[in-house]
């Protein structure tokens, strides 16, 4: 792909690197946004500083249409970072080769990952690819693709079995194992993948689980750059700016943070050169993340899209959410942290403010709202755990769940319905049928143990500041209820 700059004349950056030269040292698996403004970006900006092999093929196991066309523009995409005040795009060429079962057959992916210069298979698969039960942490057997895979583990469907039957492989073969690495927005994610990867072989083969845990690592990462999920439109703007349309293009956010537990079994990329930090201890890191940023975000989104508003810049320009977001970050989230010293929490949260209030970036609040029973947990669960067990106010909290309570109810403030996306929409639905009053809905979903603490239900204070919550969000709207806090 060759970039021919448009009359609008952004700032555009070619890659440097020199594809023919990279070796397939990292299995990707999940092509998706956040993997092409993220990883794949740091890679590209390491290797142009580090001129070493360290490629990347990139795996989707479902669709392919992605994987189809980034093979017609030989391994090459846009990513534009698009600020308040200007565009710089940039063409990534860390994608040395793809693979897809569809395409290529299951065998081709599993060798792929099975071959001896693979070093790291890292994950961008959301929370419900790792097929973990959240309430418990473990494997989740009754998942269909872990059913499936169970029987048919040398022809798996799931990212858990591709991962453990080329383990099987590299060790039935001689070869040493890989690291296996998740870059998803899930808390203590190398613990999830580990659990998952552990949980899934001992089923299989006790004697195969001994040796992944033994010569296998799973670092945990924090992750952090907000992208919304490409669109039509979001594409013309970039084939307009960049003057050559491209379907795997991606536009995010200017700012970028990538924090990495440095724990590999077979080295890694000198990620750190593009602006990755490598530390012993991701979690306080990660915490600080989840719960100002996403934990902020769901509030925002759900009492965004019920508010009326479509984008996340759209809720900052409305003061009564931008106090709420930033009050929510300093007095209900930064204060469960347990940061290295000299970590500028205020600071943080006034940065997360401007880049919520960036109108470049059209971050749909829907969008956000997808999968909040997977979310909810880790973004306020944590959190309003510490303030119910220290006496302190946890009323944001409060407000978000209602929030969320009210949006997974189906229909919107003006009676339109609301797509509701989530593993646990068919038990919304069937609770909304059930329930009509404010009062029995709220406790039905907080009964939903894979969302909420078991004993939230006992808790009578809790409870009601709930229920009033969701009263006034449900009586008065979204927009009253948020300039209340």
């Amino acid at each position: 792909m060759s970039i021919v700059t448009s009359p609008v004349n952004p700032i555009v950056i070619n890659s440097k690197v020199e594809q023919t030269k990279l070796k397939s040292r990292i299995v990707h698996i999940g092509f998706g946004a956040f993997h092409r403004a993220h990883q794949a970006l740091y890679t590209n900006e390491m290797l142009e500083k580090t001129g070493s092999d360290w490629g990347i093929c990139e795996v989707n196991l479902f669709s392919h249409g992605l994987i189809e066309q980034l093979r017609s523009q030989d391994h090459r995409y846009l990513v534009a970072e698009k600020g308040a005040k200007e565009t710089v795009i940039k063409m990534i060429g860390a994608v040395k080769e793809s693979c897809h079962p569809h395409l290529d057959g299951i065998q081709a992916v599993l060798n792929k990952m099975a071959e001896e210069q693979v070093a790291i298979v890292s994950m961008t698969i959301t929370e419900k690819g790792y097929c973990v039960d959240h309430a418990s942490g473990q494997l989740d057997q009754t998942n269909p693709l872990i059913q499936h895979d169970l029987l048919h583990s040398q022809e798996p469907k799931s990212a858990i079995g591709y991962i453990v039957e080329a383990l099987r492989l590299r060790r039935e073969r001689g070869i040493k194992a890989f690291t296996v690495m998740s870059c998803d927005n899930v808390q203590e994610n190398g613990h999830i993948a580990k659990a998952a990867v552990l949980g899934f072989a001992s089923l299989l083969d006790t004697d195969l689980a001994q040796w992944i845990e033994s010569n296998v690592t799973f670092p945990c990462t924090m992750v952090d750059r907000i992208v919304p999920a490409a669109t039509k439109e979001a594409l013309d703007e970039i084939a307009e700016l960049a003057g050559v349309y491209d379907p795997c293009a991606i536009a995010c956010e200017p700012f970028r943070q990538w924090v990495i537990e440095d724990n590999f079994v077979q080295g890694r990329p000198d990620w750190d050169v593009a602006g990755a930090e490598f530390v012993k201890d991701v979690v306080p890191f990660e915490e600080m993340k989840l719960r100002m940023l996403n934990g902020s975000h769901s509030f925002l989104a759900y009492l965004g899209y019920l508010g009326g508003y479509a984008h996340i810049s759209d809720t900052m320009n409305n003061p009564d959410y931008r106090k709420a977001a930033f009050d929510m970050m300093i007095q209900a989230q930064a204060m469960t942290l347990n940061m290295p010293e000299g970590t500028d929490l205020e600071g943080y949260a006034q940065l997360l403010i401007e880049r919520f209030s960036n109108p470049a970036l059209k971050h749909q609040t829907w969008q956000i709202a997808t999968d909040g029973s997977q979310k909810i947990p880790q973004r306020m669960g944590a959190s309003l755990r510490f303030h119910l067990e220290n006496g302190s106010d946890y009323k944001w909290l409060t407000m978000g769940i209602a929030g969320w309570m009210r949006y997974v109810g189906g229909v919107d403030e003006q009676g339109n319905a609301i797509d509701i996306r989530d593993p646990l929409a068919e038990t919304f639905a069937e609770i909304n049928s059930k329930h009509q009053d404010s009062a029995s809905k709220v406790k039905a979903l907080l009964s939903l143990e894979t969302i909420f603490d078991k004993g939230l239900l006992e808790n009578t204070a809790f409870v009601k500041q709930l229920i009033d919550a969701y009263q006034l969000v449900a009586i008065k709207g979204a927009r009253y209820a948020v300039a209340s806090l």
